[in-house]
Order: structure tokens, then C-alpha cells, then sequence
């Protein structure tokens, strides 16, 4: 591979997703195993559609002190993890490891913030970024080298800057002022009371930003949608530091070492065994005392 790829995958969005998407499954001693089934063949399809040259799966450690001092709600109105969703998790991380996949997790750390501060570290390198999440929060960092490959899109496609525009109403630059202004039902974060996707895009088509709609909103011929804005002045400000991804955390692996590692197949062998996973133990396809391809992701 000429440039360097990095996949950043948004590891709890798509245990959830595998989780809900598969109703039951289980393994021979009954425990539940649908999520497992479900992560391990979505990551299987990324890698094989993605052709990336480094990966990182990154998980939350826990919700941002300085989103829940803004917010106190934030994220509130989250049900608990089911049980059955909750035993598999560290299962999924000990696949990873035996997969070779690298993986992060820190307390108290949104798993939203490593991926920017990834994707910053990686553009900044002049690597190339492929974000794998149905989370629009991530539509703010898209650019011409980052995009987005959303599970949610059955094309299957990879989002760049016209797909965020046209999904949006705005380019990405404008996304975290877009999302201030309409809010975030998903992480409790209310907008501006009557303000939708299309107001909020064309308030930012007109102004430029939510600040210069806030300061020109005396201007605005519709009284209602005038008196909202200038009363939500302090609330779109807070919403935009809710909003905006945290790109400068510290203490995370380097860029080199999301290399994709050797993988365990005798660990991965005996994984796939007690869980009952029969096709995914032929798709390894060797006998024990086999050596481990180098680079062989799966």
C-alpha cells in the first residue's frame, strides 16, 4: 500500500449494533453470544471493503468531566447496557488482542475524543483516516483525507465532504455549530426550541455561524425563530463545547504501533470452539501447531 490507512472503529456502536441486530444466539454452554458473532464478521467485512494498512478499535471509559459539568443530563437519558450485551465485552477485547487488533480504552474518556485526536495525529502524518461509526458527531472531522464509513448506509460507501453536505445542509466545518443549534436527542443535549436541520442549515448558509446568527439574529423577519435564537444565545455556546470532539488527548499508543499485530490462531481457535462459532473455525482454515501469518488480520 502506497499511503498509509488508518481505521478508526467505533468499538461499542457496533457492539451494540451487532447486539440488536442478531436476537439470539448462543454458545453450547448457553451463554449468550450474538454480539461476539455479529462485531467479529462486521469487522471482518470493514478490513476486507477497507484495505487499511493500521486499525484501532476505540471503546468509552466513561463520560467527559467537562461535558457532564456543562451538562449534568448529558447522555442521561442512556438505558443501562443489557446484561446479555454486558458479559460480551470482554470477550470482544480478548478477540481483538488474540485478532491482533490494537484497542483503547481509558476511564473517563469518550471513546469520540481518541478518534479525533486520532484522526488529527493521522492527517497530520498525511496518512489517510476511515472513521467506522453511525455517530454524526463524526461528520465535523471529514475531510479530503478523513471519511466516514456509517453502518447505517446500505451503499456502503465512504462519506466525504459532498456526502456530509448533502446529508447535513452544511460542509463539515459547519457541523458542530449545525449540531449546537438543532441539538442532540441521542446524548440529551437539547437545541434551540423550533430549529431543525434545515433551519439550523440555512441560519449557517446566511451567517456563517451559529455566533453570527446568534449576533445577527435581530435581523431574522420571523419573530419567533428571532426571539428563540437571541433566549438560546448561552445554551447554543454550551452546546458547541458539547458538541466539538476533543482532538489533543494525550497518553494514547503512537500512530506506528495501530499496526495490525500476528494473530493468536490457536487462541482464536479455541475462542471460536466454546463459543460454537463452526464457520468461523473453518475460515481459519489450519491445524494446531500452525504458524501465524504476518499481516493475515483474520
Amino acid at each position: 500500500m502506497s499511503q498509509s490507512r488508518l481505521l478508526l472503529v467505533d468499538g461499542h456502536a457496533y457492539a451494540y449494533r451487532s447486539f440488536h441486530a442478531i436476537r439470539s444466539l448462543n454458545a453450547p454452554d448457553g451463554s449468550p453470544t450474538n454480539a461476539l458473532f455479529g462485531f467479529i464478521k462486521a469487522l471482518q467485512k470493514m478490513v476486507a471493503s477497507t484495505t487499511p494498512s493500521h486499525v484501532l478499535v476505540l471503546w468509552d471509559g466513561g463520560l467527559d468531566a467537562d461535558r457532564m459539568s456543562d451538562l449534568p443530563d448529558y447522555k442521561a437519558n442512556r438505558a443501562p447496557t443489557p446484561d446479555a450485551l454486558d458479559v460480551q465485552l470482554p470477550q470482544l477485547a480478548q478477540w481483538l488482542d488474540a485478532a491482533g487488533w490494537p484497542q483503547l480504552q481509558r476511564d473517563g474518556t469518550e471513546a469520540d475524543d481518541w478518534i479525533g485526536t486520532y484522526t488529527r495525529l493521522a492527517a497530520e502524518a498525511g496518512w489517510s483516516v476511515i472513521i467506522a461509526s453511525p455517530d454524526k458527531d463524526f461528520l465535523q472531522l471529514v475531510d479530503e483525507r478523513v471519511g466516514i464509513l456509517n453502518p447505517n448506509d446500505k451503499s456502503e460507501k465512504i462519506w466525504g465532504p459532498a456526502d456530509v453536505e448533502a446529508k447535513t445542509g452544511v460542509p463539515p466545518h459547519q457541523v458542530a455549530d449545525w449540531l449546537a443549534l438543532i441539538g442532540d436527542a441521542v446524548d440529551n443535549i437539547p437545541g434551540v426550541p423550533g430549529v431543525g436541520p434545515k433551519t439550523a442549515a440555512d441560519l449557517l448558509k446566511r451567517f456563517g455561524s451559529a455566533e453570527a446568527a446568534i449576533a445577527g439574529a435581530t435581523t431574522l423577519k420571523a419573530e419567533k425563530l428571532r426571539i428563540e435564537l437571541q433566549a438560546a444565545a448561552e445554551a447554543v455556546r454550551r452546546n458547541q463545547r458539547m458538541v466539538r470532539l476533543k482532538c489533543d488527548l494525550a497518553d494514547g499508543p503512537t500512530l506506528h504501533a495501530t499496526t495490525p499485530r500476528e494473530r493468536d490462531r490457536a487462541a482464536l481457535r479455541e475462542m471460536y470452539r466454546r463459543w460454537g462459532f463452526r464457520s468461523l473455525l473453518a475460515e481459519l482454515g489450519d491445524e494446531p501447531g500452525t504458524a501465524p501469518v504476518q499481516g493475515d488480520l483474520f
